[in-house]
C-alpha cells in the first residue's frame, strides 16, 4: 500500500506542478510584458528563468516530502497521506507563484530599466569578425 501511496502522490504532485507552471508562464506573459517595460525578449528570458526556478523548487520540495513520509497501511492512511502531501505541496505551489509576483511587481521597471540604460551587446557575427580582424592584423604585424 506503502507503494501505492507514494506512486500516487508523485504523480499528482509532478503532474500539478508541470501544469501549474505552464499555466501560469502562458498565461503569466503579457503580464511580464508589462512589467518589464514592454521588453518583450526581457519578458521572455525572465518567464523562463521562473519556470526553471519554479520546477527546482517545487520538485524538490516534493522529493524531500516523500523522504520523510511514513508507511502507509489501510485505504483510509491512504487518503489522508495524499490529503496532506498533495496539499503540502499545493499550498508550496501557491506561494511559490505568490513569491515570484511579488518579486516581478516589485523590481520588474527596475531591472527592465537597468538593462536598457547597458552597453547594447554586439552583434555575435561582427565581433566573430572583429575577433578574425585582430588575429589576421597580428599575424601581419
Amino acid at each position: 500500500m506503502t507503494l501505492l501511496a507514494y506512486s500516487l502522490y508523485l504523480i499528482l504532485a509532478i503532474g500539478m506542478t508541470i501544469w501549474v507552471a505552464w499555466t501560469l508562464s502562458t498565461n503569466g506573459k503579457i503580464y511580464l510584458i508589462r512589467c518589464f517595460g514592454h521588453d518583450a525578449e526581457l519578458a521572455t528570458s525572465v518567464n523562463h528563468l521562473l519556470v526553471v526556478g519554479f520546477y527546482l523548487v517545487n520538485l524538490g520540495f516534493i522529493a524531500l516530502a516523500l523522504s520523510a513520509a511514513g508507511n502507509v497501511e489501510t485505504g483510509p492512511e491512504l487518503m489522508r497521506f495524499l490529503g496532506w502531501y498533495v496539499g503540502l505541496a499545493v499550498l508550496v505551489l501557491g506561494g511559490m507563484h505568490f513569491f515570484n509576483m511579488g518579486a516581478v511587481t516589485r523590481h520588474g521597471k527596475k531591472v527592465a530599466e537597468w538593462v536598457h540604460n547597458q552597453a547594447p551587446l554586439p552583434e555575435p557575427a561582427a565581433a566573430q569578425r572583429a575577433v578574425a580582424r585582430t588575429r589576421s592584423d597580428s599575424l601581419l604585424d
